[in-house]
């Protein structure tokens, strides 16, 4: 089960609080370690100090050769100290130990002295100690005092964090409020960028490009809607008529077969229609292509020019195809696409005309293949638009009866389905329109 991810806030909130924690505990750390190695070089100074003294006194002892004069100096010496320790030993023989206060933590020291008595040289065995208990007591107070500034710290930075972070975040809330004010409808009104920190504008300016393609995409939607609503209520009327034509008085059986030839044509219409919608669908669901093999685009167009001829020859145009290209694709749909283009051109081709299928390299990453025919320009105005749903480029639904306006965006649709494009331009007499297919 995945973990329920937090919100900005209490992760913001909580590394704040972790990374106080964590910094506040070395600096303390480092502030304890220094002031115990401070206490350690101060007491080691203290025994060397006290060392130093102790072998003083023992030379001068040791010029009187006396060893009470020797016990008599360091009691006299060592009576008021009770933070130092002194033991002097000689071949197993205590010379002389210091009483001072019991307990208490001790640094101790061992030391050898020669000692010369009556001419005879023997080794002292001195050990010094220092009491430590008060620098003890001091280190455990700051160790205290560091945690307890530790805790505090945290809890104060990551108090004031939280709420330096809540305000930090508020512009989040107020770019909430306004996306949710947002409607396809209304990408018009885009949010300004400049009313928001830096960070925020690449974010609010992919939000706005975003919202643009939706409204686009809406406007594109309910036009298209309108378009099927009337593509669809024609034929369905003709039906409706014809069938309430036939139903009024009896008929003859020509006269029905009659009608029923008529709608089955309107029948015909309408399952085009869908069948076509279904294949656009499809595609922008991302539809793969069916079968996919190294196909020459000119054998294809030939096929399509021989399905077309006897049409060719009842409007007195001819067709030919120039340039050749080897290219990975779904023959069957590419022929489809050459199908809407030269039916097009046909349509709209001068009479005694020769329509041109050219096939070539576009660049060096696509094959195009393109549909020429003679004839009035299409309005400049018209060609972005071309292969909208529906849309036609002459004002009056001419030819609605045969043709519903779906057959060039069929064609960018397999188009897309080859990693290619579509693309058209009319000027001079000629219009051009095609799509390309990626070389695999």
């Amino acid at each position: 089960m995945t973990a329920r991810p937090q919100s900005l806030q209490s992760r913001l909130s909580l590394w704040f609080a972790a990374q106080t924690l964590f910094g506040l505990s070395v600096i303390c750390f480092a502030i304890y370690l220094v002031t115990a190695w401070n206490f350690g070089q101060k007491q080691e100074e203290e025994l060397d100090h006290k060392a130093v003294l102790v072998q003083h006194l023992l030379s001068e002892a040791e010029k009187g050769g006396d060893l009470a004069f020797l016990r008599h100096k360091l009691e006299d010496f060592f009576s008021m100290q009770d933070d130092v320790r002194l033991s002097i030993s000689a071949g197993g023989t205590q010379l002389f130990e210091s009483r001072p206060a019991e307990g208490g933590r001790w640094m101790l020291r061992d030391v050898k002295v020669p000692w010369t008595q009556a001419g005879a040289t023997t080794q002292l065995s001195v050990r010094i100690g220092v009491n430590t208990a008060q620098e003890a007591q001091l280190l455990r107070r700051l160790a205290w005092t560091l945690v307890g500034a530790v805790a505090l710290g945290t809890a104060l930075v990551s108090l004031t964090g939280m709420w330096l972070v809540r305000r930090g975040l508020k512009p989040l809330k107020t770019l909430t409020e306004r996306t949710a004010a947002m409607a396809p409808d209304k990408a018009n009104q885009p949010i300004d960028a400049t009313d928001f920190a830096e960070e925020l504008r690449p974010w609010i300016t992919q939000f706005n490009a975003l919202l643009l393609r939706v409204q686009r995409a809406y406007v594109q939607l309910e036009s298209f809607n309108a378009d099927v609503a009337h593509e669809l209520r024609t034929p369905l009327a003709n039906l409706i008529g014809s069938t309430e034509l036939a139903l009024t008085r009896p008929r003859s059986n020509e006269e029905l077969q009659t009608v029923l030839a008529s709608n089955l044509e309107e029948v015909g219409r309408l399952s085009g229609i869908v069948t076509d919608m279904l294949f656009l669908s499809q595609a922008e669901r991302g539809a793969p292509m069916r079968t996919r093999a190294a196909t020459s685009l000119a054998a294809q167009a030939g096929d399509v020019i021989d399905f077309y001829d006897a049409m060719l020859e009842e409007a007195g145009l001819r067709a030919e195809v120039r340039g050749d290209a080897m290219a990975d694709v779904d023959a069957a749909l590419v022929r489809r696409a050459l199908f809407n283009l030269l039916g097009n051109a046909i349509r709209f081709a001068t009479a005694a005309s020769t329509i041109r299928i050219e096939i070539g390299e576009e660049n060096a990453g696509e094959f195009a293949v393109a549909v020429v025919n003679k004839g009035q320009p299409i309005d400049p105005a018209a060609l972005p638009r071309l292969f909208e749903r529906f849309y036609r480029a002459a004002q009056a639904r001419d030819g609605s009866t045969r043709h519903h306006g779906l057959g060039l965006s069929i064609v960018e649709a397999i188009a897309r389905m080859h990693g290619g494009r579509v693309f058209a331009a009319s000027g001079g007499g000629e219009t051009r329109i095609g799509f390309t297919v990626a070389r695999q």
